[in-house]
């Protein structure tokens, strides 16, 4: 199978403009997590489009159950070391919970935290009608939005469950309906996450901006994967909607076991390895 030769292999900055003339061109883009510099530099290297700093660095990076307890400091060193990795990739940071619902002054203060202490391209933000107050203040600032509706983990407790959403019709609608709000506002693309394939695909057509989808069928502008998840490095989370393209977890594992045998048998170091 040849390989795929990209339009737009040779921009040498990857910017929200450049993510609109992409989806004008039908090509897809690519987006990965990242949290830290040696992670994000491979992936930049790699040709990544696009880098999600997630607030799933609470789960794979930090171990807690939800995305709930990541902090706003917290993420802006995670912001801090992807962007010391990137010269290509558009960098993006979610804003965590608690740092931007119900009150638009506090979403504004930690958008330009996020901006201005990392050195990041845009943030994101989980919701549609009911963040919009904070997503007209944060662009008012000049600050890149992207918008996540669908499934949104840091609504975990509303939903109690971590099922596919959008199923009805009126969560449908008012996902629809989110979506061109958002639109409207001056969100520079929308991430839809676990909904049914072809309510996503409607969204793409009917919205301008670029949609991103995870375990949103292929009918979008684009895809996003957890790191961790896609090389499996972590082994619990298996949604249908994920492809490992590695088993990490295994070969690390056996790297470290080849290494301890090595220590304690004083194979290691050698004669070669030592001055």
């Amino acid at each position: 199978m040849e390989p795929h030769i990209s339009k737009f292999v040779n921009v040498t900055k990857v910017t929200t403009h450049v993510l609109q003339e992409m989806k004008h061109k039908n090509e897809k883009i690519a987006m990965l997590t990242a949290y830290d510099f040696s992670m994000a530099r491979l992936l930049d290297k790699a040709g990544i489009d696009v880098i999600l700093v997630g607030d799933s660095a609470s789960n794979v990076m930090a171990g807690h159950t939800s995305t709930l307890p990541i902090t706003l400091n917290e993420m802006i060193y995670h912001a801090s070391s992807v962007i010391r990795g990137v010269k290509r990739a558009l960098v993006i940071v979610d804003m965590p919970f608690g740092t931007y619902q119900g009150n638009s002054k506090e979403a504004l203060s930690s958008a330009i935290r996020i901006m201005k202490e990392s050195g990041a391209d845009a943030v994101k933000m989980e919701g549609g009608r009911e963040v919009l107050e904070s997503v007209d203040r944060i662009l008012s600032a000049g600050i890149p939005v992207m918008g996540h509706l669908g499934l949104t983990p840091q609504s975990i407790h509303k939903f109690g469950t971590y099922v596919v959403r959008a199923t009805d019709e009126h969560e449908a609608l008012k996902l629809v309906e989110d979506a061109h709000l958002l639109e409207k506002a001056g969100c520079f693309g929308i991430v839809l996450e676990k909904i049914p394939a072809k309510l996503a695909a409607q969204v793409s057509s009917e919205i301008k901006i670029p949609i991103i989808g995870i375990g949103a069928g292929p009918n979008v502008d684009g895809q996003v994967l957890v790191l961790h998840d896609m090389l499996g490095i972590t082994q619990e989370f298996s949604p249908r909607f994920l492809r490992r393209y590695n088993n990490l977890s295994e070969e690390i594992q056996g790297s470290v076991k080849a290494y301890i045998k090595d220590v304690k048998t004083v194979d290691f170091p050698n004669e070669r390895e030592q001055y």
